[in-house]
């Protein structure tokens, strides 16, 4: 299998205290894996370090074959997706539509004169088209978050991270989600951040579990 993220031997430390000690995971390219522990364990703080939003201070992390201290926060954001646990965090246009064509044109390799025609194909694939025109402040949690994912996909990334994507969520939502990722599952890699057992079983190909800032093992 190419392994698409590499992580070896890295340690972090924030605030001078040590919240990650020798870290070493490889996922493949079109590997689901995910990573779940108590809250305080690093999962969140590991996959900010892979987009490069966290700094860490020994080891290595590459992205395809390229170290990410040598990457630009633009060129890792056209490579891996990110979904935060509150998608109102990356939501930041008036309307559908407007979030969008925003997400769209974010991404200079895309056809500009493809960009109304991906606009409708992803609204459809994410059961958003009744809702084009809508102000996104008025939509609800799963809309939201079915919005935050659809800016994120029309781009093509490489790799999607999510990060706790069922909280908050209700059994037709999670439904809803799971069979989206089914759709894509497929395409890229997945590392999926989550407290949710079920969902976690239903998606991923592997499962690793995360204590005191150290990966102890995979269940």
């Amino acid at each position: 299998m190419n392994n698409y993220i590499e992580v070896k031997g890295v340690q972090c430390f924030l605030d001078n205290r040590k919240v990650l000690d020798d870290i070493n995971l490889s996922i493949g390219k079109k590997e689901i894996v995910s990573i779940i522990g108590p809250n305080g364990s690093g999962k969140t703080t590991l996959s900010k370090i892979i987009i490069g939003i966290v700094k860490y201070s020994h080891g290595t992390v590459a992205l395809n074959g390229r170290e990410v201290k040598e990457m630009t926060l633009g060129e890792i954001g056209k490579k891996i997706g990110y979904l935060f646990q509150n998608p109102d965090k990356q939501i930041f246009t008036p309307t559908v539509y407007e979030e969008l064509s925003f997400a769209y044109g974010y991404n200079n390799n895309l056809n500009i004169n493809n960009k109304e025609e991906s606009i409708d194909e992803i609204l459809e694939i994410f059961d958003l088209k009744h809702l084009k025109n809508n102000s996104t402040y008025f939509l609800s949690p799963g809309e939201k978050q079915r919005l935050a994912l659809a800016s994120i996909l029309i781009n093509k990334p490489e790799f999607l991270i999510l990060d706790e994507p069922t909280t908050g969520l209700d059994y037709k939502r999670k439904e809803t989600l799971s069979k989206l990722l089914k759709r894509y599952e497929n395409q890229l890699g997945i590392l999926l951040i989550s407290h949710d057992m079920n969902f976690v079983k239903k998606h991923a190909h592997r499962t690793l579990l995360m204590e005191s800032g150290c990966i102890i093992g995979e269940i």
